[in-house]
């Protein structure tokens, strides 16, 4: 056991704020801190994967980034994008065409942001990739993405209700992840079915299967479409252990979403209340 003193000796890193280029969920106190777990839920095709992307690549931390809902060719080809700013489908044809020696410099220099691509990794599966990158960069990640938590196989989930206990176990599995290895957690998670058409605010008790119990914060998004493929993504910190949170989710920071290059940037000035 540790004094109060000898605490400040222990923390280490927990509880550091990773750098974020979302300057809006800053000001409504959302950030993202190693040692902790959050989640980010939204309907299918809304943005999740995107934000996490976003967070990893502009942030650029040390990443360890499980990629179940997406293949390689995508997340490599977003990632470019967001690196380089060019089209994200240019970039995926020169890919496929293995025409993509141009990209080749500028993705080597960011080693240290790993993807792993199981359709179904189990526990045993993410322990031993992080242990992997430890060993080999001598550090844990600082930012962990599990997209998506349900993709995860933990077993168990036949009814309902083993389902709902399996994801809270999972929850709580990996904020041990986050407090053992001072990563940051993030999982997406899907939304219940009133919430799935992604147009409307979501509130806490619209995340699928009722995990907000373990997660420090938890996000949901909701999307602006207005006809001519531009695309407004409006994040909702619904849970916040650290400062602000609305669980209606009527409140939100708001993101212009490139779909060219598939940056999210602030929307000027723009946290609704």
């Amino acid at each position: 056991m540790y004094s109060l003193s000898q605490s400040v000796r222990m923390k280490g890193a927990a509880g550091e704020p990773l750098p974020s280029p979302f300057k809006g969920l800053t000001k409504l106190e959302a950030e993202f801190r190693r040692g902790e777990l959050s989640v980010v839920a939204a309907a299918g095709g809304t943005g999740k994967s995107v934000l996490a992307i976003n967070l990893a690549i502009q942030s650029n931390v040390p990443t360890l980034y499980f990629s179940a809902d997406s293949t390689a060719a995508t997340q490599l080809s977003r990632a470019t994008a967001i690196i380089t700013g060019h089209d994200a489908k240019r970039i995926k044809s020169q890919l496929h065409a293995d025409q993509f020696d141009e990209y080749e410099e500028v993705l080597a220099k960011r080693w240290w942001q790993r993807f792993n691509y199981s359709a179904r990794p189990t526990p045993a599966e993410l322990e031993l990739h992080l242990n992997a990158y430890e060993a080999v960069f001598g550090i844990y990640p600082h930012l962990v993405v599990i997209d998506n938590i349900t993709n995860v196989d933990a077993g168990g989930n036949g009814t309902a209700e083993e389902f709902t206990f399996g994801l809270e176990g999972l929850c709580d599995y990996l904020n041990e992840m986050a407090r053992e290895t001072h990563a940051h957690v993030m999982a997406m998670h899907h939304v219940i079915g009133d919430y799935s058409d992604g147009l409307k605010p979501i509130p806490q008790s619209g995340l699928k299967g009722k995990i907000s119990r373990v997660p420090s914060l938890i996000l949901t998004i909701h999307k602006e479409i207005d006809g001519m493929d531009s695309r407004t993504l409006n994040v909702s910190p619904v849970k916040n252990r650290e400062g602000f949170e609305d669980s209606s989710g009527e409140t939100f920071a708001s993101f212009d979403f490139n779909t060219s290059n598939i940056r999210l940037e602030d929307v000027e000035e723009e946290v609704v209340f």
